[in-house]
């Protein structure tokens, strides 16, 4: 049976890179397999759209539970054949199906200001403006990661600072996995 990890964190907060780096880690001594969520969103014209309670304006909603296909998430987990599974997403820790699953839940911190400029490279990168990104981050998503995100740091079992060189923190997980496995 896989052991699970679940890694969650903000926008741009570092999770999929820091889940990239203890999956090479754990590569050392286990079979892995990373699930990143973002490859589950649903299709444009399923997914939810929401009002901003700023501007009044509607958008399209990805930081919320419903714009995900959790059947198929989930389907991809279970069907793992690995040691150890890493699941990473926004909702890696709130998903209801993965909670009793997890074995380690963790969660990548990094401040707002942070994480905001490195969603506006990153979503420039793939040719949206400035004030796209920026609209969109200060209209809805902003109040999502408060909303939705934010809250279920408390209930990680391990907080990784984002803003930082985590291949500590991906070297201590390895070391607390090798000894229970």
């Amino acid at each position: 049976m896989s052991l699970i990890i679940g890694i969650a964190g903000g926008t741009a907060s570092g999770k999929s890179t820091f889940a990239e780096i203890l999956a090479e880690k754990l590569r050392e001594s286990f079979t892995v397999k990373l699930v990143n969520m973002d490859a589950f969103y649903k299709s444009e014209d399923e997914r939810p759209k929401n009002v901003s309670h700023l501007s009044g304006k509607t958008y399209m909603d990805d930081n919320v539970p419903d714009a995900i296909d959790f059947d198929a998430f989930h389907r991809e987990i279970d069907s793992a054949a690995a040691d150890v599974v890493i699941a990473e997403g926004l909702f890696a820790l709130s998903d209801e199906y993965l909670k009793e699953k997890l074995f380690l839940r963790v969660y990548v911190d990094c401040r707002d200001d942070e994480r905001a400029v490195r969603r506006l490279k990153r979503n420039m990168s793939w040719g949206l403006s400035f004030d796209e990104v920026a609209e969109v981050y200060l209209d809805m998503v902003r109040f999502r990661h408060d909303q939705l995100v934010e809250p279920i740091k408390w209930t990680a079992d391990v907080i990784v600072n984002g803003a930082s060189d985590t291949e500590k923190a991906a070297e201590m997980i390895k070391s607390y996995i090798t000894e229970r496995k």
